[in-house]
């Protein structure tokens, strides 16, 4: 039985996390599971699974579901904050750790997991594209192992070739015949708009994603194509990819969750309905298969498989990722902070949604952050363009 810890239990991934585990008990144990805030579905979690520890980010909220826990007689320990969420991602006695907290600040806890050799199912790309080969270092010197759970990139490891399985980010692609990897992309719910119309998109129109169930955050990303330049550099980076051996295609169906090519001709793409948790099935019980709870592909009810370059003047921010990752990781780490401040202020209608690839641009363009060789640099990076793109869209609203 495999024991876990989920970093963002109560976000999409999260959930569909719990989903499959409570389809195969025999399986898996929850050993501590992790939030921000949502109090209320980290109790029906607690009903659930009893873990032995819970850890909130939000001092309140753990204060609120102590009091909760011990009214419904729950044998949960309940921490809160940074340094005890870390301390829950290495525990000794987890076997693997879903990381699955959106943005930064998935970054600490998932290092954490890294430096006590689990084995990462990584959902939060954003830990890996803001450091870079520090991270994929990290990973390599301390004996951890890392299976994505991003659908696009679980499908890129689904249909590689063992040797690149077992070396994940430390081998040729080249070498083990393969000539590129493909990623597909949906082109998001505004794919069909013209770039003249996207200056009156309203966050509430974002979430409605025609295949994916995702959050606020992610919605947005997938809206701008931001998301698919931040997988560009995951792929980059965990699969040793060159630039000259990853391709993007917009794939509306979003069935064919992304391809590799091999030398002789040969192509291999993973096909399913868009439902994270055949990705995350895949992950947690890797190299078995198991029943995720999705629904199974209908060939005959297809009509067609869509495939089109992606329009780099209609959607920015997809090229802005793509020019940051090959202009250096400092480029990244600032690409990834204006990105977050940005969307954030879209979500809560500070600034137009056509703005927030302006905004990104500017501040790229604007920061000359020498290369990083730390984490602590790392962050200082974040943390001074964080500043610097607040203040710009302060200065755009007067």
């Amino acid at each position: 039985m495999k024991k876990i810890t989920i970093l963002g239990s109560t976000g999409s991934i999260g959930t569909s996390t719990i989903s499959v585990i409570k389809k195969h008990p025999d399986l898996f144990k929850i050993v501590a599971l992790v939030a921000n805030k949502n109090f209320s579905k980290m109790l029906e979690q607690c009903e659930f699974f009893s873990p032995d520890w819970v850890g909130m980010k939000d001092e309140k909220s753990a204060d609120i579901l102590r009091k909760k826990i011990k009214e419904k007689k729950i044998k949960t320990q309940v921490l809160s904050g940074d340094k005890e969420i870390c301390a829950l991602a290495s525990l000794q006695e987890n076997d693997c750790v879903v990381s699955a907290i959106v943005g930064m600040s998935g970054l600490l806890p998932t290092l954490s997991a890294i430096y006590a050799g689990k084995t990462i199912l990584l959902a939060n790309k954003e830990s890996l594209i803001t450091c870079g080969y520090i991270f994929m270092n990290a990973l390599f010197d301390n004996h951890a192992k890392i299976i994505p759970i991003d659908s696009e990139h679980n499908a890129i490891f689904q249909v590689l070739p063992k040797n690149v399985q077992k070396n994940l980010g430390n081998v040729s692609l080249k070498k083990n015949g393969i000539k590129s990897i493909i990623l597909t992309a949906s082109g998001g719910p505004l794919y069909y708009l013209k770039s003249k119309d996207l200056s009156r998109i309203q966050p509430e129109e974002i979430y409605a994603h025609p295949n994916w169930s995702m959050g606020k955050k992610i919605s947005v990303d997938s809206a701008t194509m931001m998301n698919k330049g931040l997988e560009y550099a995951e792929a980059r980076l965990l699969f040793n990819a060159l630039d000259n051996e990853i391709n993007i295609l917009i794939h509306p169906q979003s069935i064919v969750h992304s391809m590799v090519e091999y030398i002789d001709g040969s192509v291999l793409a993973q096909l399913s309905v868009p439902d994270m948790k055949v990705a995350i099935s895949y992950a947690m019980a890797f190299p078995d298969r198991i029943i995720s709870g999705s629904n199974f592909l209908k060939f005959t009810q297809l009509k067609c498989l869509n495939f089109f370059e992606p329009n780099f003047i209609q959607f920015p921010c997809l090229k802005l990722a793509i020019n940051a990752f090959k202009s250096g990781q400092s480029a990244m780490t600032v690409l990834n902070a204006a990105n977050e401040v940005a969307v954030s202020a879209f979500l809560n209608s500070k600034i137009k949604f056509n703005k927030i690839s302006e905004i990104i641009d500017h501040i790229l363009t604007s920061s000359n952050f020498l290369e990083p060789n730390s984490i602590e640099e790392i962050f200082e990076i974040d943390t001074k363009t964080r500043i610097k793109t607040e203040k710009k869209i302060l200065a755009l609203c007067y």
